[in-house]
C-alpha cells in the first residue's frame, strides 16, 4: 500500500492530494477574475474527466486540491488539462510566455481515513496567515463546508460525514468539523511542513 510520502500511481476510486505553486514561487492569481477562471475550469474539467473535488484552496502563489478519481482516467489528465487551460488564459491576459506553474504538479495518494480528515483541515487552514476569519476567504471550499455559501463544485458531505456525533445528525457533524479546523488554526505553522513544504 502506498504511503503519504510516495508519488502515487493513479487508480480508480483513489483519493489524492494535488498541489502545485507558481514558477519561482510567483503569484498565479493576480485578480478575482483569475481565481474565478481557475474555478470555472476546474468545474468544467472535473465533469469531463469524472473527478470529485472534496476540498480545495487557491492561494496567491499555490493551489491545493483534495480529489477522488471516480473512473479509469487518471487524475493527471484532469490536472494537465486544467493547468494548460489556465496557463493559456493567464499568459494571454498578462502578455506573458512560458511556464506559469513550477515543474509538474504533485499528487500524493491518501491511504487512510485519518489522513484524509487531517488533510482537508490542512487545506482549509492555508489562508490563516492572510485573513482574520477563515470562512471569509472566498477561494477555499471551507465556507461551503460551513454552508456559508452555496457551491456546486465541492462534495463536502463526504468528509463531514466522517465526523461522528452523539445524535448522528449532519449538523452536529458539521459543527464537529468546524471545531476540528478551529482547534489547529493557531498552530498552522507547526503542521504545514508535514504535508506540503511549499515555503522551503
Amino acid at each position: 500500500m502506498a504511503t503519504r510520502n510516495q508519488q502515487s500511481n493513479f487508480i480508480q476510486g483513489g483519493f489524492y492530494h494535488v498541489f502545485n505553486r507558481g514558477n519561482r514561487k510567483q503569484n498565479i492569481f493576480l485578480s478575482d477574475k483569475d481565481y474565478k477562471r481557475y474555478l470555472e475550469k476546474m468545474k468544467e474539467y472535473r465533469k469531463k474527466h469524472n473527478i470529485s473535488i472534496l476540498a480545495y484552496c487557491l492561494m496567491p502563489n499555490h493551489i491545493h486540491l483534495l480529489v477522488r478519481q471516480n473512473g479509469p482516467e487518471p487524475v493527471s489528465t484532469f490536472i494537465q488539462r486544467l493547468h494548460t487551460a489556465y496557463s493559456m488564459y493567464f499568459n494571454k491576459k498578462y502578455s506573458q510566455v512560458g511556464h506559469i506553474f513550477q515543474d509538474r504538479f504533485k499528487a500524493k495518494i491518501i491511504d487512510r481515513d485519518e489522513y484524509l480528515m487531517h488533510l482537508s483541515r490542512y487545506i482549509h487552514l492555508n489562508p490563516a496567515k492572510i485573513v482574520t476569519k477563515l470562512p471569509s476567504y472566498k477561494w477555499s471550499s471551507y465556507p461551503t463546508y460551513l454552508e456559508e455559501i452555496e457551491d456546486d463544485l465541492t462534495e463536502s458531505k463526504f468528509v463531514i460525514s466522517m465526523f461522528k456525533t452523539k445524535n448522528g445528525t449532519f449538523d452536529e457533524a458539521r459543527n464537529s468539523y468546524k471545531e476540528f479546523v478551529k482547534s489547529q488554526e493557531e498552530y498552522f505553522d507547526n503542521i504545514s511542513h508535514l504535508i506540503f513544504p511549499h515555503e522551503s
